[in-house]
């Protein structure tokens, strides 16, 4: 199987249907260039603080020498107006209102560079931390990863691993299914949290930029604590629709808060 691919403009339904039959879906010439780098900008005095790991261990999760930054809607307005871009949205309202009836809420957010020499990452799913369901699970988070630069085979774009989001959990893939999402700068990549993936190994002189936005029903617990990466006093300055899903809106009784000026006593 593929990733199936679409250009901007398509249909929203059309796109979240591929999304939900392959697990994973590439729509193109979501971004312009400005768009871009006025992300790479704000994000770049961050980017800069995070040391690089040369020695790597083979085991590790996260493979030596990339730069990767957390707390994006803290660092830069232009990363938080993706969080709330519709496209996202749209795959969000599909896949994830029917198991979060009240509402998602941002889970991880991280910008990725992948340098020359880094190792293919272990493949892995989004949702391996709700270990209380069995795999297959329910459907837990919608992932997304904006690509800032060109991704290729060689510089290390994402390993996707179709339609593994309804694979049992004893399912291993064989190397001829799992597939190098290529796409170009200004794209965007979904893909269903159950799905097999990992960064791939970059074996080529670029370094390969890329910003992830994940989302998870409101009644689970964020990966990224963003009221400590995004504490109240930031939180109020933002869009209200960013501040509520970064999870400044309750969940039903969840996530209630004697700070109302930020928005988290609201209704739904």
């Amino acid at each position: 199987m593929t990733i199936p691919s679409f250009p901007a403009g398509t249909a929203a339904t059309t796109i979240s249907q591929a999304l939900g039959e392959a697990g994973a879906v590439v729509v193109t010439d979501v971004l312009d260039a400005q768009q871009r780098e006025t992300i790479r900008t704000e994000l770049h005095p961050v980017m800069q603080t995070v040391h690089v790991q040369t020695d790597d261990k083979p085991d590790a999760f996260y493979p030596s020498l990339t730069r990767r930054a957390t707390a994006l809607v803290a660092h830069s307005s232009a990363a938080a107006s993706l969080v709330v871009h519709p496209l996202a949205r749209a795959m969000c309202d599909t896949h994830l209102l029917p198991s979060g009836e009240f509402g998602y809420q941002l889970h991880v957010s991280a910008a990725l560079e992948i340098g020359p020499g880094a190792r293919r990452q272990i493949l892995h799913r989004e949702e391996d931390s709700f270990t209380f369901f069995p795999v297959p699970r329910p459907n837990l988070i919608v992932a997304s990863m904006w690509a800032m630069t060109d991704f290729r085979a060689d510089n290390g774009g994402t390993l996707i691993v179709p339609g593994s989001h309804r694979w049992p959990a004893e399912r291993s893939p064989q190397p001829h299914e799992v597939v190098a999402a290529e796409m170009p700068a200004g794209a965007v990549l979904f893909w269903m949290g159950g799905t097999l993936h990992g960064a791939g190994a970059n074996t080529s002189d670029d370094w390969r930029y890329g910003v992830i936005l994940t989302y998870s029903p409101g009644w689970v617990r964020q990966e990224e604590n963003q009221y400590l990466d995004v504490p109240p006093e930031v939180a109020k300055n933002l869009d209200p629709q960013v501040r509520d899903l970064i999870g400044y809106k309750p969940y039903r009784a969840l996530g209630f808060s004697v700070h109302p000026d930020v928005g988290a006593m609201q209704d739904l």
